[in-house]
């Protein structure tokens, strides 16, 4: 039996996944910060027989110590990680500084991607055939801010979003450069635009675009297809790249080795002055 860990679970391509993988008679676990849906997630699988095989573990991704939390409640749980999938996304319009002092979407979408790819290595090397699926839209031109990661002089909600996608390509190239014989499959997606929830925190005036772009955008069922497709045979390589299902290559400008072991001391650095590594 497969076990799949999913951040953002309880919504949007997330929870697709976690009933997909649940109805095929695997192990499915669901990281998200809403205990109501998460208790949906719940009831659901025992309407379907499988309360045993489907599990919530309720987290705050932007917060390192619940993301730290839910990693442990894994580890202590299972023997083997067959995927990981890191869906869990959130916009904010207006810049916030979370308890810890990381700015919230460097934190939610980045840094706990971070701590969930590293710490569940080990787990993930003991399965069969490994996958961590990013679902972060790959091959992205953002630009990095090197000196001022957390945007502290330059918020703005689509950057803030933009540069994590970059991060999250460079996340990848760090994982696989740092484990040159893991049999863990490294894979960045981009699903294109999907009628999800779109969590987030927006003006008027955005809402109003995003109601827009919600009406022409693929559904769920259509996005998910591509991605099963992925986690159920992974690719050779070590690290993979896909927009909306076609392949990228996760080399050149935008995944260089550098970069990604730059970022990764960046990182440390941060995570060990919060007392998190």
């Amino acid at each position: 039996m497969k076990t799949h860990v999913i951040t953002g679970g309880t919504d949007g391509i997330g929870r697709a996944l976690a009933h997909h993988y649940l109805g095929r008679g695997h192990e499915v676990v669901v990281v998200g910060r809403n205990a109501e849906k998460g208790r949906a997630w719940l009831d659901a699988a025992r309407q379907r027989g499988a309360a045993g095989r489907a599990h919530f573990v309720r987290a705050d991704l932007s917060l390192m110590a619940e993301t730290a939390a839910a990693l442990e409640s894994v580890r202590s749980s299972f023997g083997k990680v067959d995927t990981l999938v890191l869906c869990a996304r959130h916009f904010r319009t207006t810049r916030l500084v979370t308890a810890e002092g990381f700015e919230n979407t460097f934190a939610h979408f980045y840094l706990s991607r971070f701590l969930l790819s590293h710490g569940l290595a080990d787990l993930l090397e003991a399965a069969a055939r490994p996958v961590v699926l990013n679902v972060a839209g790959p091959g992205g031109r953002a630009r990095i801010h090197w000196e001022d990661l957390q945007l502290a002089r330059e918020y703005d909600g689509q950057r803030a979003l933009a540069q994590g996608g970059r991060l999250n390509d460079l996340l990848g190239v760090d994982f696989a450069d740092r484990r040159p014989d893991t049999a863990v499959r490294y894979v960045l997606l981009g699903p294109g635009t999907v009628g999800t929830s779109f969590s987030g925190e927006y003006t008027a005036d955005t809402t109003a675009q995003i109601e827009a772009i919600r009406r022409s955008a693929r559904s769920v069922q259509e996005a998910l297809t591509p991605i099963v497709k992925v986690l159920d045979d992974p690719p050779t390589a070590p690290l993979s790249a896909f927009a909306q299902g076609e392949p990228l290559s996760p080399h050149g400008p935008g995944f260089t080795v550098e970069e990604a072991r730059r970022l990764h001391r960046h990182t440390q650095k941060l995570l060990a002055a919060a007392g998190f590594v």
